[in-house]
């Protein structure tokens, strides 16, 4: 086996813990973006989780060096955070809005548009067995959301609407930092991403502006230090592996978020929340199993042929 194929496997693996990483970290986000938002409305919680950002990503900017921000891609930079900022004040009024394993599950519509976008933009090769472990995953969170139940005149199809917006603008931003990993650092990405949205985002935060109580100033911080080391492991995955394989593993968002929202705000799981919940887990091992069986085969394949041209 050679020292790239070597490398490639692994960056693979690591990869895979680091997305794995930054989506319970998510999980944990929706969470306390839930718990502020007693107090605080959710663009106001979009401004403190950038304000707190950029404070979390200053000491990481001391160490890296202002050098880091030295770029040629300042353009898709702000393309980047203008999406990134539509998604997230979006996903935050889904959170507080709709119960919280319902807008978590239709974030997971997600992965589908980041594979389509991958094919399309990044020349991704994209297998039937991860376009399968993408629309077993949708069809988990279809599950969960039971539109059959949905009245399409009420609050919550409403809702609906506005969480499948917010996924379909996460997955343009996931193509934007994926563009950017191939020339710019994560460190680099993560701080202008902080830079450039919290001033944005203070925008919509003054029209429904209330200062936080001590509390809420708590959770407000949790938020946005949640988020930016959810965002730097994400970024540094992205890196390392395509995008299309990665994505789905945000599935696992979905048992700390139901399971936090059971004990903190007594929302109740139904059995389409554990079924939709256990096909998404399922589908997850799933394709990660493929992978390293994949990566297997591939490994096979380079001793063979190794030994071959030894042998003639």
């Amino acid at each position: 086996m050679t020292p790239q194929l070597t490398n490639e496997l692994t960056d693979t693996a690591r990869a895979m813990w680091l997305m794995l990483a930054s989506a319970l970290l998510f999980g944990l986000m929706s969470l306390t973006i839930r718990l502020a938002s007693a107090e605080i409305h959710a663009f106001e919680i979009a401004f403190f989780r950038n304000l707190f950002g950029l404070l979390f990503a200053l000491p990481l900017l001391y160490r890296a060096g202002f050098a880091v921000l030295k770029t040629d891609r300042l353009g898709l930079y702000f393309i980047r955070c203008l999406v990134g900022l539509g998604a997230m004040l979006t996903g935050f009024w889904s959170l507080v809005n709709l119960p919280l394993a319902q807008a978590v599950a239709l974030g997971f519509t997600t992965p589908l548009f980041v594979t389509i976008f991958a094919v399309l933009f990044l020349g991704e090769t994209v297998r039937a067995r991860r376009w399968s472990a993408v629309i077993i995953g949708f069809l988990g969170a279809l599950i969960i959301i039971k539109p059959w139940s949905v009245n399409l005149g009420s609050m919550l199809a409403a809702g609906t609407l506005v969480a499948l917006a917010s996924a379909l603008l996460s997955a343009s931003a996931a193509i934007s930092v994926k563009f950017l990993s191939r020339t710019e650092p994560a460190v680099a990405i993560v701080i202008y991403m902080v830079l450039i949205m919290t001033p944005i985002s203070l925008i919509p935060a003054l029209y429904v502006w209330t200062w936080p109580s001590i509390g809420s100033w708590f959770w407000l911080a949790l938020t946005g230090g949640l988020g930016t080391f959810a965002h730097i492991l994400m970024t540094r995955a992205f890196q390392l592996g395509d995008v299309s394989l990665l994505t789905p593993i945000n599935f696992m968002q979905l048992p700390v978020v139901a399971l936090g929202a059971w004990l903190l705000f007594a929302e109740s799981i139904d059995r389409y929340t554990l079924i939709g919940a256990g096909v998404i887990f399922g589908s997850t091992l799933y394709i990660a199993h493929r992978e390293r069986v994949l990566a297997r085969r591939i490994i096979t394949d380079a001793l063979i042929s190794r030994d071959e041209k030894i042998n003639r």
